[in-house]
This record gives structure tokens, sequence and C-alpha cells, in this order.
């Protein structure tokens, strides 16, 4: 059989090994093509996502921070005469008994310590939730523990009780209610303090509340503590720094702000002189997030000035000039994240702030 291996062959085709070889450059440009271009619309939409993350954070930690220095100082009734020293709030000598209870002073701030991680302030603030409003009634009689009074005002057992004679309290807690019309009885744990035709009033459950930043987590965290025990939970993550400053009048019986202050010298906390803490009248708050998507070179840089208007980098706010009512400038904080983190810089962040007054504070003035 004659076959013809030559016109066999001559009707074979197919790719040569050069083509083959341009093909795979082709394909591979392709690939790095679509891979280079895949990787910068997921930076996008990392940088688009860790920015909404941000802003969500901050608006939830700002309004926890808010909603709880609005109640600051409840319930300690504005009760009593201006120039008389009679309010809950006019008190120079608290006894507190075994309440567990450090303080009554409505709000104060602990300055963040520089070159610590986070330099961050911490904002604590105090409230009973007494059904009554805090309102008090005179002790007409002191028998034991048990004292007399035509009314207890909603005074429930477990309560914090609160005993005003002049400049001096007394803190307690009611082992005991009894009785439904005049004259009734409170019975209270300690009677240290407690005197007959002092003020008695019930604050109900009595909390220490602390919003402070957990470098180690990145959280804004809640510390509550209430009879004698301590709970702390994360409120919000991506919260990298809190400041605050106090704003002050300049009499206990004003509600305009003068000047803004740092929580230092005279104002660090505790500020052991009532006159100087009664003339807090709000408190002035910056939280700062962070978008979790780091940059290739420094996108941030530290605040320009905190004195003056219209400063440019990581300010909490621009500084207060003398004006108006303002009778002493009034620096802003300063927001360092540097330590700890050397590319801090390399990052996008959120500043949210505002001024949050201490209603309670306010609608005490007229008895201070």
């Amino acid at each position: 059989m004659n076959f013809n291996f030559k016109r066999y062959f001559s009707h074979q085709a197919g790719f040569t090994l050069i083509e083959i070889m341009v093909g795979l450059v082709i394909g591979m440009l392709v690939a790095m093509v679509i891979v280079q271009v895949l990787s910068i619309f997921e930076g996008q939409k990392r940088a688009t996502t860790g920015t909404a993350d941000a802003q969500t954070n901050g608006t939830i930690a700002l309004y926890n921070i808010g909603r709880e220095l609005q109640i600051a100082g409840y319930p300690l009734m504005p009760s009593g005469t201006a120039g008389t020293p009679d309010s809950p709030l006019e008190c120079t000598t608290v006894t507190y008994g075994a309440t567990g209870i450090t303080s009554i002073s409505p709000v104060s701030i602990t300055d963040g310590v520089a070159g610590a991680n986070p330099a961050s302030d911490t904002i604590t603030l105090r409230y009973g939730n007494s059904q009554s409003g805090g309102v008090p009634t005179t002790i007409g009689a002191l028998v034991g523990n048990a004292a007399t009074v035509s009314s207890n005002f909603g005074c429930a057992l477990g309560d914090i009780t609160l005993v005003n004679s002049g400049i001096t309290c007394a803190l307690s807690s009611a082992t005991a209610v009894t009785g439904t019309a005049a004259p009734m009885s409170v019975t209270l744990q300690n009677t240290t303090g407690a005197t007959i035709g002092g003020n008695l009033a019930c604050l109900g459950q009595w909390l220490e509340v602390t919003y402070a930043v957990n470098a180690a987590t990145g959280n804004l965290e809640r510390t509550v503590l209430t009879g004698g025990a301590t709970t702390t939970a994360p409120v919000v993550a991506g919260v990298v720094n809190l400041q605050a400053q106090y704003g002050i009048s300049a009499s206990p019986s004003s509600n305009q702000i003068v000047r803004w202050v740092e929580p230092t010298g005279a104002w660090a906390a505790p500020i052991t002189v009532v006159a100087n803490r009664n003339l807090i009248k709000a408190i002035r708050v910056a939280v700062i997030t962070r978008n979790t998507k780091i940059e290739p070179s420094a996108v941030t840089t530290a605040c320009s000035s905190t004195s003056t208007v219209s400063p440019t980098g990581l300010c909490a706010w621009q500084g207060v000039p003398v004006g108006g009512a303002i009778t002493t400038a009034s620096p802003a904080p300063v927001i360092d994240l540097s330590p700890g983190n050397a590319n801090w810089g390399r990052y996008h962040y959120r500043v949210f702030e505002t001024i949050l007054p201490l209603r309670n504070m306010i609608w005490s003035k007229d008895t201070l």
C-alpha cells in the first residue's frame, strides 16, 4: 500500500512554540492588570468601609457619653436659698458611711498622661436613679438608726440616702422603710452625720460611670461602680482618643460660660474646692476614631495650633479666643497619638466634638 506521508502532514495545523509563548506573556499581562485593578478597588472599598465604620463608631461613642452626661448630678435636688449653704452641692464635708461611694461630684475629668498610650482623658460622671427625684424631707426625730420623717417621698429599701445639714452631708442606705402616713420611718444603715432637723433625701441606686479608651483593645469602655462592685464593658470599637474640658462660669449662680479649662492644676480630679466644682456648667468632648486601613505614606499631621482659629491637622477643636462672654483665652486640648504607634500618621481619623450642658448644675444655680 502506497501511503503519502508528506501529503498527510501538509494538512496539519497548530501554534508554533513562539506563538504559544507570546500568548502566555499576553495572558500574564492581562492577569497582572486584572489583579492590579482588583487590588485598587479593594483598597478603595476598605477605605470607604473604614471611613463609614469610623463615623458610625464616633457617633455612637459621642451619643453614649452625651446621654449620661445630661443626667450627671441627678437627683442632688436643687433646693435651698442662694447664699445659704443648704444644698447637697454646697457640702464641704461629706461622710460616705458604708456605701462604697467615694464622691457626689456630678462629673470629673482625669487628664491624660503625656507620653502614655493613649494620652487620653477619662470622664467620670455620677448620678442616682431615684424615682422621687431626691426631694428632701426634714428629720423630726432620730431613735437608734430610725429617722422619723413626715413623708418618705418614695424612699425604697436599699436606696442610698443623703442627709444634708448645712455644709455637712452624710450618706447611708435605707435598710427599712415603714409607715404609709405621717409620721413615717426610714432606718439608716449608718447614722454618722445624721441629725435632727437635717434634710433626708433618697437618691436611689448611686452610679459612678467612667468612660475611658483601652489602648490594648482600641475600645471605648464604660466602667460602672455601684454598691462597691465594678463592671467594665466595651461601648464601641475604633476609638483611639478622648479629650474633654470644663466649661466654667464666673460664679456658681451664673450659667454663662466664660472660659474652657483643662483638668489640671486647680481643676485636676478630684476638685477639692466646692466653689470651683460648682462653677462647672458644661463639658466639651472630642471623640477621635480611626480608619483601620493603613496608608503607604503619612496622610495625617499633628494639629498646627491649639490656640488659633482654623488650625490644620488632627485637632480636637480650634482654640477659643477672648471675646463676647469669654474672658480668658482657652486653648484646645492636645491630641497625641504617637506614643506606642510610630505609624499613627499613616491612618485617616475622624473627630466628633460637641458641648454638653450639665442640666442638674444649671438648674441648681439659684440655690448656690
